[in-house]
């Protein structure tokens, strides 16, 4: 019914969202969700962001770990490799998953330049997905599709609200690759470059950091619990003609030992301003008394400083 001009019903007579229909990706993307796979230069966001869609593609587990529950067409522009460079990216992982790449149910917007700041190319978008209806769009990198002040909320609202409305138009994934600055922050979003409007959109954001010889992959979801931080290695054969990343297999072991301990790990979250440990408990998803033990040993040895609002880097 209308009230006041607009349509209004009860809570209660909301639709309600089948399970099986929640994720597109099982614990790693939700369906029709927008979101931001973000990590600093060389953090292997590329190859997360066509592992996705090769994986939607497919159905072919992403990472070769996480089952995908929604197959459909992926729609790929990648504003930052040339056209060849594409196609090698696409057939490395192909490879390794024993895939053709002529039979995937993967497009690729070949167009030069993309400015989606702009009314024009914002049609030529929306037209393109109105005809292709893919499960999945990946957008990399977003800083090669404006010319917008990324730190303007005012400025970037715009380009962020015509992505909604892609996304509840048309009912698709948006996944949008940004970078992010190499200092660590306490929240991975809080390191994205721009305005915090850019992490806040995320329905489902993946984060990428090198952690010594692996990568640490760390999720968070808007509407669901979030999964375990975990480790990712880039995987090649003996020619590297077959490339990919995948998780681990012995990720939770890695995740424990010294290679990321847990005293490493507050100093890569931590900055000089003052973090609760509550926050960063949440943060590391660790125990509350080894964080506890941590916290004090860092502080003895003078490499953390405890003040009135938490705990942060000596000044």
């Amino acid at each position: 019914m209308a009230v006041g001009g607009l349509p209004v019903v009860l809570a209660g007579q909301l639709d309600k969202q089948p399970e099986e229909q929640r994720w597109l990706i099982d614990g790693l993307w939700a369906r029709s969700a927008i979101g931001l796979i973000g990590g600093a230069p060389k953090s292997c966001k590329t190859w997360m962001g066509l592992d996705m869609a090769i994986s939607v593609a497919t159905g072919t587990a992403a990472l070769d770990h996480f089952a995908v529950s929604a197959k459909g067409p992926a729609l790929i522009y990648l504003a930052a490799d040339a056209l060849p460079q594409v196609r090698c990216r696409i057939e490395s992982i192909c490879r390794r998953r024993q895939l053709k790449i002529d039979q995937l149910d993967l497009h690729v917007i070949t167009a030069p330049t993309l400015r989606l700041d702009q009314k024009a190319d914002q049609d030529r978008l929306a037209e393109t997905i109105s005809v292709l209806r893919p499960s999945l769009v990946l957008l990399d990198p977003l800083v090669r599709l404006h010319r917008l002040d990324e730190n303007s909320a005012g400025e970037i609202s715009g380009l962020l609200g015509f992505f909604r409305e892609l996304q509840r138009r048309f009912h698709t994934a948006i996944v949008l690759v940004h970078h992010a600055s190499k200092k660590q922050r306490s929240q991975p979003g809080q390191a994205l470059r721009g305005s915090s409007d850019l992490h806040a959109i995320g329905d489902c954001n993946a984060y990428l950091a090198r952690k010594n010889q692996h990568i640490m992959l760390t999720v968070e979801h808007r509407a669901a619990r979030s999964p375990e931080p975990m480790l990712l290695d880039l995987v090649s054969d003996n020619d590297e003609s077959a490339v990919a990343l995948q998780v681990c297999n012995d990720h939770r072991q890695h995740a424990d030992q010294s290679d990321v301990s847990i005293a490493d790990r507050i100093l890569d979250a931590m900055d000089r301003v003052p973090t609760t440990r509550s926050a960063l408990r949440e943060t590391l998803r660790v125990n509350n008394q080894k964080l506890g033990d941590a916290l004090t040993k860092l502080e003895e040895q003078q490499l953390i400083v405890r003040s009135e609002g938490g705990w942060h880097l000596p000044t």
